[in-house]
């Protein structure tokens, strides 16, 4: 679903979890004047258990997204330093591995910042090919007996290792029991918050406030989960692998 089509179906529940609560606190303050004595504690406990999990969540997605744009930058570090060692190669062999490094660059880029996650797959499986295939280049210099083959083959390899890091990084997010349940304790916290605002007259204003407030979190949340897809962009990140294609045209 669209993250901005997910945020506004969130910002029109709250707003009715919040109304719903209003209309049964109100309810309940006509049949019984001291409704809400004793109300306090338990709305404490529930914003508290609220903001504890939204905390430990925003916290996670954050540490995700600068651990993705960690790893880009290593990952464009060690396709750099390969690419280097290239001249280390017999003049005859360096072409074809030069090529295989630009098709391999491209086929990173268009990974990292495609959105479709069909096409990211397929892209994925192509520059696991060329990967191999550089490498096997490498190897067959190295029998060769080419001096400096050795240092390329160190080089692929790291470059694997990482790229084989980001792969995982891409797929690691808040386990989805958690997302429900963070939405679950949003929406429960908007009917305690709605049927304590029962003690009073209804303010607009404050359920506006509330559900914009929770839904912009929740929604950079998300977002941070899911980088390219909304706002958040690993824009230095992705300059520096873009960068790196340019300088080997």
């Amino acid at each position: 679903m669209d993250l901005v089509v997910m945020a506004l179906v969130l910002f029109a529940a709250l707003a009715v979890c919040l109304d719903i609560g209003y209309r049964l606190g109100a309810r309940r303050v006509r049949t019984t004047p001291n409704a809400h004595e004793g109300f306090g504690a338990i709305e404490g406990a529930v914003f508290g258990l609220f903001g504890l999990l939204l905390s430990l969540s925003f916290f996670g997605a954050a540490t995700r997204l600068d651990a993705r744009r960690q790893l880009m930058v290593r990952e464009t570090n060690a396709i750099a330093d390969a690419y280097m060692r290239v001249d280390l190669l017999p003049s005859t062999a360096q072409p074809e591995v030069r090529h295989l490094f630009r098709e391999y660059l491209d086929a990173r880029l268009s990974i990292s910042q495609d959105t479709d996650e069909a096409v990211a797959e397929s892209e994925l499986r192509h520059a696991a090919k060329l990967q191999h295939a550089i490498w096997s280049r490498a190897v067959s210099a190295n029998h060769d007996g080419a001096p400096g083959a050795a240092l390329l083959l160190t080089a692929v390899n790291q470059m694997a290792a990482i790229e084989e890091e980001q792969a995982i990084a891409m797929q690691t997010h808040l386990p989805l029991l958690v997302f429900y349940l963070l939405v679950a304790s949003a929406l429960l916290s908007a009917l305690v918050a709605g049927f304590g605002m029962a003690r009073g007259t209804r303010n607009w204003l404050s359920i506006f406030v509330y559900a914009s407030i929770v839904t912009l979190t929740l929604y950079v949340m998300i977002d941070m989960e899911f980088p390219r897809q909304g706002l958040i962009r690993i824009g230095a990140a992705d300059r520096s692998m873009s960068e790196l294609r340019d300088s080997i045209q």
